[in-house]
């Protein structure tokens, strides 16, 4: 048990998010712990995406009940900005660049609570390795990218924080077929390189495949939850949200 609670990263118990009348959080627990990929799947409007900002503090006003740790600390109530300082980062759906800023930019934006620049100088190049197409353009200004060139510099100026957890919502979304391969290239690349990751995402199939373990979520409330390759091979799974038989 000590071994487990050290590599612990987040720690979701008895997560309920409610609107007025509207529970759209029913109670639900999770974990990630250090070095894990873990997806959260589950069909539009099953509430993933108010799981993801009710952990962030980026929900509009609304009743948020049930316990939060991240690295061993309760962060419920606090701000987005002191989660960034406590190396916690979130991708949020629809990307969020900074448009009018040029991709260097952004990326220095993504280190603005660091303060070593020769560090940040190096980082940056390390994720132009991962992400070529942004080095070819660099000084480009964000909102001339491409959707899929947008999302992966949201997530390399995420990166650029030295996260110990990034929060991925939505990242295929609304992006080509191959820019979607391209992304989850790009996500496998940097889980590789040591980055837990939390991912919450539509397109079951391949974030199962990506994934070390997974959960899936049903009208505010984890239906199943388990490891993420066993998860492909069920049939509820293939059924509901593979479109197989």
């Amino acid at each position: 048990m000590t071994t487990v609670a050290a590599n612990n990263v987040l720690t979701v118990i008895g997560l309920r998010v409610a609107y007025g009348g509207i529970q759209a959080v029913k109670g639900i627990d999770l974990e990630v712990n250090r070095g894990e990929l873990i997806t959260l799947i589950g069909a539009n409007g099953a509430g993933k995406t108010t799981a993801l900002k009710a952990i962030t503090g980026t929900l509009p006003d609304c009743r948020v009940e049930g316990h939060i740790d991240y690295m061993g600390k309760p962060i419920k109530g606090l701000n987005s900005f002191e989660l960034v300082k406590r190396q916690l980062a979130m991708v949020p759906e629809g990307r969020g660049v900074f448009t009018r800023m040029s991709i260097h930019e952004n990326l220095m934006m993504g280190a603005y609570t660091r303060g070593d620049k020769a560090g940040i100088a190096s980082d940056i190049e390390k994720w132009f390795g991962i992400f070529p197409r942004l080095k070819e353009r660099s000084a480009q200004m964000a909102g001339t990218l491409s959707g899929g060139e947008q999302q992966m510099l949201a997530m390399a100026r995420a990166l650029m924080s030295h996260p110990e957890l990034l929060l991925l919502d939505e990242p295929s979304m609304g992006l080509s077929p191959i820019m979607v391969e391209k992304i989850f290239e790009v996500i496998r690349t940097v889980s590789a390189q040591g980055v837990t990751i939390l991912l919450v995402e539509q397109n079951a199939k391949l974030a199962l495949q990506a994934a070390h373990r997974g959960y899936v979520m049903d009208s505010g409330l984890i239906t199943m939850a388990g490891d993420a390759a066993a998860m492909l091979d069920d049939p509820r799974v293939r059924e509901a949200y593979l479109g197989e038989v």
